[in-house]
Formats: C-alpha cells, sequence, structure tokens
C-alpha cells in the first residue's frame, strides 16, 4: 500500500520507536557513570565579610560540538552554527533584543538614516558613523580603540583570508578612525543593516590589532588564520572571558569584570562538548546540566523532556525557530551525481513526494514548523517570503506526471528509469546525530516507495564543521542552517563555497543564477521596507521554483534551562538566545 495512510502509520511506528529507543536509552545514560560537568568548587569572594563566604557558580552547559573559533567572524572552515559560544566571548556593534528591537552595545547609538551619522550620496555611496561607549577594554585590559575596526577591516578584505567577497565586508569601501572612539565606515553603495544584526557571518566585529597586527603578514596568511588567538589564546569583549580550552572536551570561562554594563551575575561559564543527544538528555536528567544551547539536544529529545523533567518542574523548554531544514541539491555540474538531478522538473517531482507533517509529527512531535521557504511565519520578512513561494504539496501521481515529462517511467521494479540515464538512483546525505539520521531514514524510505532509488549516508560528527566536506556531496545533503534573511543573502553565485574562500561560502550546493544575483544586489542596496518586502518575494519565488532545495520545516532549537536558572526568553528567529546572557543568574 503506498498511499498517504500508509505513510502515516509507518511515520507513526517510526516516531513510536523513537520514543522507546530514546527512553530505553536515557534510562541506561542515567543508570550509568557520566562525564557531563558538574558544578565548581566553592570559592570566597575576597571582598566579602570572612563571616559570609560567597558561593562561586558555574552555569554548565551542553554544546553538540567543540567550535573551530570563538570568534564571531572566525578565518577557516566552519560548518554548524554556535551561536552561544561566540556571544560568551564576544561583544558587537548591536543585538537584537527578544522583542526583535535592535539595541546597541559596543557603541552609543546606532546610525539614523537622514542625519550625519547616516548619510547616502547622490550617487548611492553611503557613510555611517559610530561613537564607541567609553571604557571598553578588552579582556587582557588593553582599552577597546576605533583602529581595531580598522585593523578588521584589512584582515577580512585580505585576499586568501576568505571573507572578502561576503557581505557586509564586500560592501564597504574604507573604514576610518578619527579619533580613538569613532568609527566611519564607507560604503560603496547602500546597505540597510548598519547594525549587522539581521543574521549569522554578516557581523563586523573588531579585532585586537595590539595581538594580531604584527602577525599579518602578505606572505604568512596560513600562519596568521592559524594564530592561537582564534582558538586557546582567544582575547574578546564578552561577558566572558577564555580561561580555559580542553581540546575535545570543554571550553571555561570567568566573569569578566570590566563588562559593559557591569559584570555578569554567574560567575563561571563551562561549555561542554556533547555530540550525543541521548548522553545529553541523560546529563539534563541527573541535574548535571543546567543548560542546553540550541544545538545539543534535538526535538526528538524535547518530548522526552516535556513528559518528564518538565512536567515535575525542574526545568523548561524554549524553542527557538531560526533553523531551516531543507533536503539540497547538490548544482556543481562537475560534483552532482547523477547529473539527471540538475533538471529542475526531477527536482519538482521529488518535491512532491515529501509528506512533511507527518515528518514532523513523527521526527519533531510536531514543534517543528512547516513552511514553504527559508522564512518562518513569526520572521519580520515571513507575510513577504509566503506570497512569493511556489508550493509543492503531498502528491505522488504529479510527481509520477512530472518524472514522465522528464522522460522516465517505473519500471518492472517499481523505479523510475529512462532510455537514455537508466535507473535513477542517487545519495542522500545528512550530520551525525539521532534525528537527522532518522530523518533520512524516513525520506529514502518515502523515496524508495514513490519509486525513486534513494540509499542513505552520514557524514560523521568529526566532519561536521568541514566546510569543504559539507560542500563536495553527489546528490541530496540534509541539513539546517540559520534561516531568514541571512540565508537568502547565501546563494548567490559568490556565495559558493571553493578552495580559494577557503570553503566559508553559505551556497554549499553550488546553486547559480544570475537574476538572483542581481536581486540580491538589489535588496542590500535598498533601505524602504515595503521595496525590500518585493524583492524577498521575487527572490523566494525563484529560489522554490527552481527547487534549489526542497523545504522540510523550520526546526526550532531547543534551550532548556533548569528552573533555578533565570533570564533566558525567546528571541525572533533572526536573533540570538544568547543576547542578554550577563543578565541571567541563578535563583
Amino acid at each position: 500500500m503506498s498511499g498517504r495512510p500508509a505513510t502515516r502509520a509507518r511515520f507513526r511506528t517510526v516516531r513510536s520507536g523513537l520514543f522507546m529507543l530514546l527512553i530505553g536509552s536515557v534510562l541506561l545514560a542515567c543508570a550509568a557513570p557520566t562525564s557531563a560537568p558538574t558544578s565548581a568548587p566553592r570559592s570566597t569572594d575576597a571582598t566579602a565579610a570572612p563571616a559570609a563566604p560567597r558561593e562561586s557558580r558555574t552555569l554548565n552547559v551542553a554544546i553538540r560540538l567543540e567550535p573551530v573559533s570563538v570568534s564571531t567572524r572566525p578565518l577557516g572552515q566552519v560548518g554548524v552554527g554556535l551561536y552561544l559560544p561566540k556571544r560568551t566571548f564576544n561583544a558587537e556593534i548591536a543585538s537584537l533584543d527578544d522583542r526583535g528591537n535592535t539595541q546597541p552595545y559596543l557603541v552609543e547609538a546606532l546610525p539614523q538614516l537622514g542625519t550625519d551619522s547616516w548619510r547616502v550620496q547622490p550617487d548611492g555611496k553611503m557613510e555611517t558613523t559610530y561613537r564607541l561607549r567609553p571604557n571598553i577594554t578588552w579582556h587582557d585590559g588593553t582599552p577597546l580603540s576605533a583602529e581595531d575596526f580598522v585593523f578588521s577591516y584589512r584582515v577580512y578584505t585580505t585576499p586568501g583570508l576568505g571573507h572578502a567577497t561576503l557581505a557586509p565586508i564586500n560592501f564597504m569601501e574604507e573604514v576610518l578612525a578619527p579619533d580613538s572612539r569613532t568609527v566611519v565606515i564607507r560604503w560603496r553603495q547602500a546597505y540597510p543593516d548598519v547594525a549587522f544584526v539581521t543574521g549569522t557571518n554578516i557581523e563586523f566585529p573588531p579585532l585586537p590589532r595590539h595581538i594580531l597586527e604584527r602577525a599579518l603578514q602578505p606572505d604568512q596568511l596560513e600562519a596568521f588564520a592559524n594564530h592561537l588567538y582564534w582558538t586557546r589564546e582567544f582575547v574578546g569583549l564578552g561577558p566572558y572571558k577564555l580561561d580555559r580550552w580542553e581540546p575535545g572536551a570543554f571550553l571555561e570561562g570567568a566573569a569578566f569584570d570590566q563588562l559593559i554594563g557591569g559584570r555578569p551575575k554567574i560567575d563561571r561559564i563551562k561549555l561542554t562538548f556533547m555530540s550525543d543527544a541521548r548522553a545529553v538528555l541523560a546529563s539534563i536528567l541527573a541535574g548535571e546540566t543546567h543548560l542546553t544551547d540550541g544545538t545539543s539536544v534535538g526535538l526528538p529529545e524535547v518530548s522526552v523532556l516535556k513528559r518528564q523533567w518538565v512536567a515535575q518542574g525542574k526545568g523548561t523548554v524554549l524553542l527557538h525557530p531560526n533553523q531551516w531544514r531543507a533536503a539540497n541539491f547538490q548544482h556543481r555540474p562537475d560534483i552532482a551525481s547523477p547529473r539527471t538531478l540538475l533538471n529542475p522538473v526531477i527536482r519538482r517531482a521529488l518535491a512532491h513526494t515529501v509528506d512533511r507533517q507527518p515528518l514532523n509529527d513523527a521526527l519533531y512531535d510536531g514543534d517543528g514548523i512547516v513552511t514553504d521557504s527559508v522564512f518562518p511565519p513569526q520572521s519580520i520578512w515571513g507575510t513577504a517570503a509566503e506570497r512569493g513561494a511556489v508550493k509543492y504539496p503531498y502528491d505522488p501521481q504529479r510527481a509520477e506526471q512530472l518524472m514522465r515529462e522528464a522522460g522516465f517511467i517505473r519500471g518492472a521494479d517499481g523505479f523510475f528509469t529512462s532510455p537514455l540515464d537508466g535507473r535513477l538512483t542517487f545519495e542522500v546525505k545528512t550530520n551525525q546525530g539521532s534525528d537527522n539520521e532518522s530523518e533520512v531514514s524516513i525520506l529514502a524510505s518515502t523515496w524508495r516507495q514513490a519509486g525513486f532509488d534513494a540509499s542513505e549516508a552520514v557524514l560523521p560528527a568529526a566532519l561536521a564543521q568541514n566546510a569543504q566536506a559539507r560542500a563536495t556531496f553527489s546528490s541530496v545533503y540534509t541539513n539546517s542552517q540559520n534561516c531568514c534573511e541571512s540565508a537568502l543573502l547565501g546563494f548567490t553565485s559568490t556565495a559558493i563555497g571553493t578552495p580559494e574562500n577557503r570553503w566559508t561560502g553559505g551556497n554549499r550546493g553550488g546553486w547559480a543564477n544570475s537574476e538572483y544575483d542581481r536581486l540580491t544586489d538589489t535588496l542590500t542596496r535598498t533601505l524602504a521596507r515595503n521595496e525590500r518586502e518585493q524583492l524577498i518575494s521575487q527572490m523566494v519565488r525563484l529560489l522554490t521554483d527552481d527547487v534549489q532545495s526542497i523545504t522540510l520545516f523550520i526546526r526550532a532549537q531547543a534551550w532548556t534551562p533548569v528552573t533555578e536558572l533565570r533570564g533566558l526568553t525567546v528571541a525572533p528567529p533572526e536573533g540570538n538566545m544568547s543576547w542578554n546572557m550577563e543578565h541571567w543568574e541563578f535563583r
């Protein structure tokens, strides 16, 4: 039986099996010794009276992977977005609060259009001015200077370091420091996001000139990219100073006393690398992990937490809808195998055989958001995206009709084949992880049932941050990435990962469309909101009509604070859940 009822029944069976397997694994893990983080020993506050020592608390956080770097905008290969480590040790020009409002951070105020702080020239070029807050210091005590932004621009525009062609660096013409607290950016064109907050990898962070300037030599770029500053000797401006980095195990940070606005309320933070979501779940249930950062547990684990941990009042689950989950196609002709997947008609047929809601119910207890593009409805651009999206409802008959148009019919074995290309056989790959692998198993099984000979493959966790490995898949690759505008801007031809840009481009499948490039260029120059909405609708239509990928849903990242940890609230899809982490506290 191959219709939707059978599919839904199979999904329910998978969901039930996954739940029982998860429960069994957690019970075993809880019974066994664990290497999860433990609280730091008490320490006495030197300024307190001897009779009333102050308890030093450590916030124990489980994160999925060890970061390549904790820098906001690191050099080299970066795969999985690890937002908490970046926010822990860094501070930016501005941030989005939990209501989607932009708040200045390193600067006193943000540029305002039509004033001297944000001037647009008749030729379309721009100039924005920022005044740094006084008395800001790096973690090593060196004062932050406007010259650190000038040096940052010099680093990120250096050919060979991988960022010169990426937004917003490629839109800048010059960065100046008229004095130690004033930063002036001259732009080649109009650019709307002068606060640098619309998504990941569009930040313009300062870099410590006093540490890195001597190392930046034209003939030593590889050595510069591998400088220990980017890893174990990192010096930032964020709430916590990097105190210890045990490779393969954990990061530790100590509260930064000179932080803007005052010292963080929690003394220490420990980020433990835990790639096994079931082990993280066991650690939470055992009371050893105070928080997960959105990467270390998936929605299958969330369903267990809701039934046990949350119901007992031990913690809560905050779902941040910011991860666009999709089945991405390989569009590079020199890599794609089989090349028949370069035909958009076949990609449309595949899209019509994905029944997303039962997939969401089976894997994520219905907590994913079924959508038709990179934007969830909660996004500031959600309505505009919905207008533009071409939709592919579950319709196996329509899929078979499209395959006939492409020259394929179902053979005696039930699989699509053509006289010219033979059987359509392809690989579906994903990152290692229980929910990822279950998802691919269901997808591949569904496609086989619909007549597509799909096999399954898994990218090991050790390669999850290897951008080259993530970009050179042969056929289909399911993964999550940041949603919304930053995802939309990542599909230009200049964002295709290559050896020349150190595979840093977000366009991993190598999709290229000249009209899309033109619209993207126009969007990045357009300041009026209504005009931006129209452009976003057009761009979404191009992406979905060509089936650049098959959008599955927006997968919420689960943050799971214990009850005594206060201060976390759900941020908008474009925001960072840890934007206010210096105000978190134990109560």
